[in-house]
C-alpha cells in the first residue's frame, strides 16, 4: 500500500517513535509512507486531501480535526486510518479547566466513526474508541523503541554503596511539559534523598529543576545523545498522576529504559503496571515509604539491578521493539486490504 502520514511535525516525538520507525519494515512488506506536516491554517485545511488521492490509505496522527476538515479529508482520499497515543478526547492533567472537554469529546467520536481504521496505543484508548465504532477497526499498537540504539554498559563489581557513601546515579527523561509531573513528585524524591545521602538524579530534558536533598545532574535533551545518556545511568524513574489522561499515555520514558537495561521504579498507573512487574523488571511503588524502600534495595544490590535490567530489556525486544511493532501495522494494513476487497 502507498501510505501517506498527516503529522504534527517529522521530528514529534510520536512520528518519530509510531511511525517513522517502522518505514524501514514496512518497505520490506511492499508498503511505502510519506510524510505529511498538517496545515495549521484554516484556509490550508480546506484543501486537505486534494493531493493526497493517490495514496491508498492516509493516516491522521493524533489531531481532532473539526467536521468540516474531516468530511473534506475523508471524501478525498480512499482510506483514512486515525492514529493516537494520548486520551486526546480530554484535556491533560494541568489542565486548569479539568479533564472533560465536550468539543474535543465530540471531534474524537465523529473521527473515530469515520476512520477505516484506528490504531491505538494502548488498551485504554482502544476501549474509548470502542465505544463509537466496531472492534474490528480497532488495532492496538504500542510505542516501540529501537533496541540496537541502547547499549547495555558490561557489569562492572564495586563495593556496596552502604560502605561506600556512594549512590546510583537515577535518571529521568522527559519534554518541559511532562517536567510538570516531576515537579508533583519532587517531594517524594527529597525523600529519597533523606534516607538516601548522595542520591543522584540526571534530568535528560529541555528544563531543569532543583529538588531539595538531590543532586541534579542536568543533561539537555537530544535526540542523538539520548539513548547513551539513558544507558550511563543506573535507575530509571517512571511517575505520573493516577487520573484519566495519564492511563492513557504510552509510557515511553519507561521502555526507553528498559531498553537500556535499567531496573524502573514507578508508580502503578496506566501502562506502568503492564511494562514494571514488580520484582522482575523492577519496583512497583505507591507510598512515599514505598518509594524509598525501592530506592533503597535497588542501592545496595548491584546484582538485583542487573537482573532486573536484563529482564526489562528481554521484555522490550519480545514485546514493544520496532520488529514487533512494524508486525502489528503490517497485520493491521493487511486486513485493511482484505476488507477492501470484500
Amino acid at each position: 500500500m502507498r501510505l501517506a502520514a498527516l503529522v504534527e511535525a517529522e521530528d514529534h516525538v510520536c512520528c518519530r517513535y509510531r511511525l517513522s520507525a517502522f518505514r524501514a519494515p514496512l518497505t520490506d512488506a511492499g508498503h511505502s509512507l510519506e510524510l505529511r506536516v498538517l496545515p495549521s491554517s484554516w484556509h490550508s485545511r480546506l484543501t486537505l486531501g486534494r493531493a493526497l488521492f493517490h495514496f491508498d490509505a492516509v493516516i491522521l496522527q493524533r489531531k481532532l480535526l473539526p467536521r468540516v476538515a474531516l468530511n473534506l479529508l475523508r471524501r478525498r482520499v480512499r482510506k483514512l486510518i486515525f492514529d493516537f497515543d494520548d486520551a486526546v478526547w480530554l484535556r491533560d492533567s494541568y489542565s486548569p479547566k479539568g479533564f472533560d472537554d465536550p468539543r474535543r469529546a465530540r471531534r474524537f467520536q465523529t473521527i473515530i466513526q469515520a476512520c477505516d481504521l484506528v490504531v491505538a496505543g494502548n488498551e485504554f484508548l482502544a476501549a474509548e474508541a470502542r465505544r463509537w465504532t466496531s472492534s474490528d477497526r480497532i488495532h492496538v499498537i504500542p510505542t516501540c523503541v529501537d533496541i540496537d540504539k541502547y547499549s547495555v554498559p558490561p557489569l562492572v563489581p564495586r563495593p556496596s554503596p552502604v560502605l561506600t557513601g556512594s549512590s546510583p546515579l537515577l535518571t529521568w527523561v522527559g519534554s518541559s511539559s511532562t517536567l510538570r509531573g516531576l515537579e508533583q513528585f519532587a517531594p517524594t524524591l527529597s525523600a529519597i534523598g533523606r534516607a538516601t545521602p548522595g542520591t543522584r538524579l540526571k534530568l535528560i530534558c529541555d528544563r531543569f529543576i532543583d529538588i531539595p536533598h538531590v543532586t541534579v545532574e542536568r543533561c539537555r535533551w537530544s535526540e542523538a545523545t539520548e539513548p547513551a545518556e539513558i544507558a550511563a545511568a543506573d535507575i530509571g524513574i517512571g511517575w505520573m498522576p493516577d487520573d484519566p489522561w495519564s492511563r492513557g499515555k504510552c509510557g515511553l520514558k519507561v521502555l526507553q529504559y528498559q531498553a537500556a537495561g535499567l531496573p524502573v521504579v514507578a508508580n502503578p498507573v496506566g501502562v506502568h503496571s503492564n511494562f514494571v512487574r514488580n520484582g522482575e523488571t523492577g519496583c512497583l511503588a505507591t507510598t512515599t515509604e514505598e518509594w524509598v524502600h525501592a530506592m533503597r534495595a535497588l542501592a545496595e544490590d548491584v546484582s538485583l539491578r542487573r537482573r532486573m535490567g536484563e529482564a526489562g530489556r528481554r521484555q522490550v525486544e519480545s514485546c514493544f521493539s520496532v520488529p514487533v511493532g512494524a508486525g502489528l501495522w503490517i497485520d493491521a494494513l493487511s486486513r485493511l486490504t482484505s476488507s477492501k476487497a470484500a
